[in-house]
């Protein structure tokens, strides 16, 4: 069976260039809010330079982080239905965007198709991502979210298995679905049992994981 298509998440510098000159330019201090779920979709941001958190928030106030982003990637593309957002962003550090309005998307995608078939593997990959969430936390512990995600978010340099950014445990929580004591007592374990190492608020897989905790 052939293995779906791997969609690059980061535009390519001349495309990149092209769309964000189709917008205005902003500035974005960290933890500044740029979209608001169940706000109206009206604008797609090209991030230029930093990184952002896509989320959701219950009405407890709990919140659930779903991805992050950094520079040469895109959030808001739902902007093109017209619809409610269905999730929040937030800047992890200072951020600037081009914020290209719906209108204008539209346009840049009928001239440039390379970018609409971007966009469509891209989505694809959200509908496929969105599956595989469900799947985990249906039919998954906390210590199975923690495996699998340390895997997903890491990758293998040398024979190395490094986590491609430093993340702290309430950010591993917050992705993973759990509470950060719960998350802490995992890490804790694989630490001393010699899975894990953490250098700079980055982990390292040392060796392969225990299908069980």
């Amino acid at each position: 069976m052939r293995a779906p298509p791997v969609t690059p998440a980061v535009l390519g510098d001349e495309l990149l260039r092209e769309i964000a000159g189709q917008g205005g330019v902003r500035h974005f201090p960290a933890n500044a809010v740029l979209i608001n779920e169940g706000d109206a979709s009206d604008s797609l941001y090209i991030l230029l330079s930093g990184r952002v958190k896509v989320y959701s928030t219950s009405a407890e106030g709990k919140e659930i982080v779903i991805t992050a982003h950094g520079a040469g990637e895109y959030v808001g593309e739902l902007a093109l239905d017209g619809g409610l957002r269905s999730a929040s962003v937030m800047t992890l550090e200072p951020t600037t965007c081009s914020v290209v309005t719906a209108g204008n998307l539209r346009r840049f995608i009928d001239a440039h198709p390379d970018f609409a078939h971007h966009l469509i593997l891209k989505l694809i990959r959200r509908v496929r991502q969105a599956t595989d969430s469900v799947k985990s936390l249906a039919l998954q512990d906390v210590y199975g979210r923690v495996v699998q995600f340390l895997y997903q978010e890491s990758t293998e340099v040398d024979g190395v298995r490094t986590l491609n950014e430093p993340l702290t445990q309430q950010q591993i929580a917050e992705r993973v679905g759990s509470s950060r004591e719960m998350v802490s007592r995992i890490l804790k374990d694989l630490r001393a049992g010699g899975y894990v190492s953490q250098t700079r608020g980055r982990l390292t897989i040392e060796r392969k994981l225990p299908a069980a905790w």
